[in-house]
């Protein structure tokens, strides 16, 4: 059994808000990524791709989820499932919002139209 706090040293900070890396390979699992994500009020992730399945778990707040075209709205109480490869943007709604995020380990970012994957380093 291993416990993980988060640390400042896993933790980035963007101007949309901050990433708190939990669970990864670097801290001991070897399958499954976790972090904590905190987004402020109306501000959004980038328009972006992840080339593994995300589960996104919200605890406060509401988050718009934007896939593929097709939006939808979710709380705590709730999850929702992001499929891989597909074009995504997460938009805390009306005040900050935070959720927990698991990740099958390896997963990397891109930008639409690129083929530059970019390494998650909450999720190492």
């Amino acid at each position: 059994m291993r416990v993980i706090s988060e640390s400042e040293q896993r933790t980035t900070k963007t101007p949309a808000g901050a990433m708190f890396g939990l669970a990864g390979p670097s801290q001991g699992s070897a399958e499954v990524s976790t972090w904590r994500v905190e987004i402020g009020s109306e501000m959004s992730t980038p328009v972006h791709i992840i080339d593994r399945e995300q589960v996104w778990m919200p605890v406060s707040g509401e988050f718009e989820v934007e896939v593929a075209g097709e939006t939808e709205r979710i709380k705590a109480g709730q999850a929702v499932v992001l499929p891989a490869g597909v074009v995504r943007q997460v938009k805390a709604v009306g005040s900050a919002a935070e959720a927990f995020v698991a990740m099958a380990v390896g997963g990397k970012a891109m930008m639409p139209d690129s083929e530059n994957k970019i390494p998650l380093p909450w999720a190492e």
